[in-house]
C-alpha cells in the first residue's frame, strides 16, 4: 500500500495525506463492523466515552492490544492524545533515508478519524512521532474535536 501510494505522490505531506484517506476507508468499515458485532452497542454522547471506545475496543481489535495511553491537552481544551508505545503497523515498515521525515501512522489516523466521524464528533486527526528512552517507536494520535463538539458536550453537562 505504502508503495502504491507514494508512486501517485509529491513530497511526503501528500504521502502522509493520502494513508490518511486509506486509513480513513478502513476506519469507516470498522466502525460499522464493530458495531454489529458489539452486544449491547449504543451510541456515545460523550467525548470521553467514545474515546474510551477507540483507545480500547477499535484498538484491540485493529492491533491485538489496547492504546498504551489516552491523555486530555492541558493547553488546549478540543484536544485528546492516544498514545502507542510500540505501534504495530511501523513495526516492519523501514522507510528510506529521503523519506526520514514520513510517519506510516498517519493511516491510523486515518482510522481514528474515521470512527469519530461515525459517532458524530468531527475532529482532525494527526500522527506525530514522540520517541522516548524506553519507546523509540512511540506515536501519539492527535485528536483536535470541531467546536460545535465542544458546544454539544457543555449543553449535556
Amino acid at each position: 500500500m505504502l508503495q502504491y501510494a507514494q508512486k501517485r505522490v509529491n513530497g511526503i505531506q501528500d504521502l502522509e495525506r493520502k494513508l490518511n484517506e486509506f486509513g480513513y476507508r478502513v476506519g469507516a468499515r470498522q466502525l460499522e463492523l464493530l458495531s454489529w458485532r458489539e452486544k449491547n452497542a449504543k451510541r456515545e454522547t460523550r467525548v470521553l466515552g467514545v474515546l474510551y471506545f477507540i483507545h480500547s475496543v477499535v484498538w484491540k481489535t485493529l492491533f491485538g492490544k489496547q492504546a498504551d495511553s489516552l491523555e486530555k491537552s492541558t493547553e488546549n481544551e478540543d484536544e485528546y492524545m492516544i498514545s502507542d508505545n510500540d505501534p504495530v503497523l511501523t513495526r516492519y515498515i523501514s522507510v528510506p533515508k529521503e523519506l526520514s521525515q514520513l510517519n506510516c501512522n498517519a493511516f491510523i489516523a486515518g482510522i481514528v478519524e474515521a470512527v469519530l466521524d461515525g459517532c458524530q464528533f468531527p475532529a482532525r486527526v494527526t500522527a506525530h512521532s514522540v520517541p522516548t528512552d524506553a519507546h523509540p517507536l512511540r506515536t501519539t494520535i492527535l485528536i483536535k474535536l470541531e467546536k460545535e463538539v465542544l458546544q454539544r458536550e457543555e449543553l449535556l453537562k
